[in-house]
């Protein structure tokens, strides 16, 4: 749920500064609406293994690293903030979470100085980046059938953002700005519909027709994730890159039976339809819930 779309698609260089709830299902979450691909900084612990840093950074992000990561690694953070500006100069869009951690929390946390040290580094160098707060809310961090609110706020410019000629000073103010912002963005009422009683049968069908899959990754995931907060976006990647296979390995045992093309592809259609339903079913019965709670 979004308060405003007219931002995402405007021209020219912007920096989103973004809160950080829910590790990389924010990024996500933002980059969906824009028009134009986002470049992103996240937290360096993440490219430490080989493999993840080539993936990482075809998706367009950029290692930042906190003193808990290494005091070593804080001189790479230079790095990150030149090519955030390269990618400004060339009028594109970057992504910075002004907090530096993620909590699972919808409250905001204290500022870091990466978003304000960008910014400052463009207007020192003319270019013209205009820098736009998003605020993130989640109705749940681990329940299925989750409710996220986005709040986009008005754009902040040079003028509003570079006042004093203290660099210090600069940062302090350029992070109050943003967090008058932010708070001032009131979340999103996230309150579910109701649907036909048409929506509960296959709604039952969907859960049957997903339950192999979602409970095997689900299990797998909270062994994995455990003690982190990144259950929510390791279980969306692994839903989003099984499913094709899960669907494709349906196909192939109902094509090794014998089926005709045609039961074959209805078959296939009827899980995402259903797991659709499915979902709505399960937010429902949160919402209803949370109702009967307060």
């Amino acid at each position: 749920m979004v308060n405003r779309t007219d931002f995402f698609s405007e021209e020219g260089p912007i920096l989103i500064t973004a809160n950080h709830p829910d590790s990389f299902l924010d990024a996500i979450i933002i980059a969906a609406y824009f028009k134009r691909p986002i470049h992103f900084l996240a937290r360096g612990d993440a490219f430490n293994k080989p493999w993840h840093s080539v993936l990482l950074r075809a998706l367009h992000m950029f290692p930042v690293y906190r003193l808990s990561e290494g005091k070593e690694n804080l001189g790479l953070n230079s790095t990150a903030f030149v090519k955030s500006k390269n990618v400004l100069q060339q009028n594109g869009v970057v992504l910075i979470f002004i907090e530096g951690i993620c909590l699972n929390k919808n409250s905001l946390q204290p500022f870091k100085k990466g978003a304000a040290r960008i910014a400052y580094q463009c207007w020192a160098d003319q270019i013209p980046v205009r820098v736009l707060p998003i605020r993130l809310n989640y109705n749940s961090f681990s329940s299925f059938g989750k409710k996220v609110s986005m709040q986009v706020g008005n754009f902040l410019v040079q003028k509003e953002l570079l006042v004093y000629e203290e660099e210090a000073k600069n940062y302090i103010h350029f992070n109050q700005q943003v967090n008058n912002c932010l708070e001032s963005l009131e979340p999103i009422n996230i309150s579910t519909e109701k649907h036909s009683p048409f929506f509960i049968p296959l709604g039952f069908v969907g859960k049957f027709l997903h339950r192999p899959l979602y409970r095997l990754i689900k299990k797998f995931v909270q062994q994995k994730t455990r003690g982190t907060v990144f259950y929510d976006s390791v279980l969306f990647g692994l839903l989003f890159l099984l499913y094709p296979v899960y669907l494709f390995l349906i196909a192939q045992i109902l094509s090794a039976f014998n089926f005709s093309p045609a039961f074959i592809f209805g078959v296939l259609m009827l899980h995402p339809i259903t797991a659709y339903f499915a979902t709505q079913n399960k937010a429902n019965e949160i919402s209803e819930a949370n109702q009967s709670f307060h």
